[in-house]
């Protein structure tokens, strides 16, 4: 009899944890479980609360605090920029580019001959984003995501599509997003269409990334064998999956007070899982001092988020926004601060490329920074 791997073991238990945990929360507590598993979801259960200056203004601060030390790093960072050698443009970026204009502008228009296929932008318009970023970074580097490893780059669509279904699940116990436009589609369109759309997350994170990091040099002892891998240690590995456990258990209880959690366990949950085996995880990279490798996800996930939120805004088939607190002053249809969460967001999405697809951080910084040294 084959006996399971520690490993597969955490691994197994966290992700039906992580998936069980929250509608375990709701039976406990007594709520309907069946208004949470409506499918399509689009019946609104959750009542947020009026916006709180108090809050509001802490969220300010902090959000002027970390967007600051952002800058300044990035401008750290980019005093290590190098002259790249000019190359053609790729035919299939210029493709992309083309594609990606004339879904934008199919996007934000209403034109008679395309209302049947005007809820079906999103899947075109970032198809277009993810094949013209590679095109840009392969004339600046003389290579990319999509052509340096082909086949975990076509990966990365099925691993996000799944990733982002889960954000999903966890948004049905917080409804802090839902989606217009889409009143008319069958359960079985509403799943394809919006797998189709979900599958672009992490390619576009990533090759986003994969550009940023053509405007760096790597840290020099980034790929030392004399740096230690250093993780959180296995019990505290184990502490982090019990407290983020009970945070989602009571996820569907107070949605208001855990909402941020639908952006931040995620990303504890993995370093959890990764430090109970005695994995590195993304935090030691901190205290590597391995910024770039912090950055780039970071900026990535801003500068994803901005055109989400942008492309998004004026579209048919979209989605808007119910948050609690600190529901004022939007850019787009986002408020504020919430793009907050796109940063926690972005190292998520490296985190889940380097576990599920197996990209390691040199495919990012030092094949794309170094490659001209050659």
């Amino acid at each position: 009899m084959k006996v399971r791997s520690p490993k597969t073991a955490w691994l197994s238990l966290s992700i039906i944890a992580c998936v069980l945990l929250p509608l375990a929360g709701v039976w406990l507590s007594g709520l309907p479980v069946g208004r949470y598993l409506q499918f399509p979801p689009l019946t609104g259960y959750v009542a947020h609360a009026p916006f709180n200056r108090v809050i509001f203004g802490t969220g300010t601060l902090f959000f002027l605090l970390t967007m600051s030390c952002l800058l300044f790093v990035s401008y750290q960072a980019l005093s290590l920029k190098r002259d790249f050698p000019a190359r053609p443009f790729p035919w299939w970026g210029w493709g992309g580019l083309l594609l990606c204009i004339c879904a934008w502008i199919l996007a934000w228009n209403r034109f008679s001959w395309f209302s049947i296929l005007q809820p079906y932008t999103f899947f075109p318009l970032w198809t277009g984003y993810i094949l013209s970023v590679n095109g840009v970074t392969f004339r600046r580097s003389g290579t990319c995501l999509l052509l340096g490893n082909p086949g975990r780059f076509f990966l990365l669509f099925p691993v996000s599509a799944v990733f982002w279904w889960y954000f999903e699940w966890l948004n049905r116990f917080v409804q802090n997003w839902y989606y217009v436009g889409v009143d008319n589609f069958s359960a079985f369109a509403y799943v394809l269409h919006a797998t189709l759309c979900f599958s672009t997350v992490l390619p576009a994170v990533l090759s986003t990334m994969y550009l940023l990091a053509t405007f760096f040099t790597p840290a020099d002892h980034y790929n030392s064998d004399t740096v230690p891998r250093l993780s959180p240690g296995v019990w505290a590995g184990r502490f982090i999956l019990v407290g983020m456990a009970l945070i989602l258990a009571a996820l569907p209880i107070v949605p208001d007070q855990l909402f941020p959690f639908v952006w931040i366990a995620p990303l504890f949950i993995i370093a959890g899982v990764h430090g109970a085996v005695g994995r590195p995880t993304l935090f030691s990279l901190f205290l590597r001092r391995n910024r770039l490798m912090v950055l780039l996800p970071v900026l990535a996930g801003l500068i994803c988020g901005f055109l989400w939120e942008m492309w998004n805004w004026k579209s048919l088939a979209h989605w808007q926004y119910s948050i609690p607190y600190v529901d004022r002053y939007h850019i787009f249809a986002m408020p504020i601060l919430g793009y907050l969460g796109y940063l926690p967001f972005g190292l998520e999405c490296q985190v889940i490329a380097f576990s599920a697809v197996g990209l390691l951080p040199g495919d990012m910084s030092q094949d794309a920074a170094c490659s001209v040294t050659k």
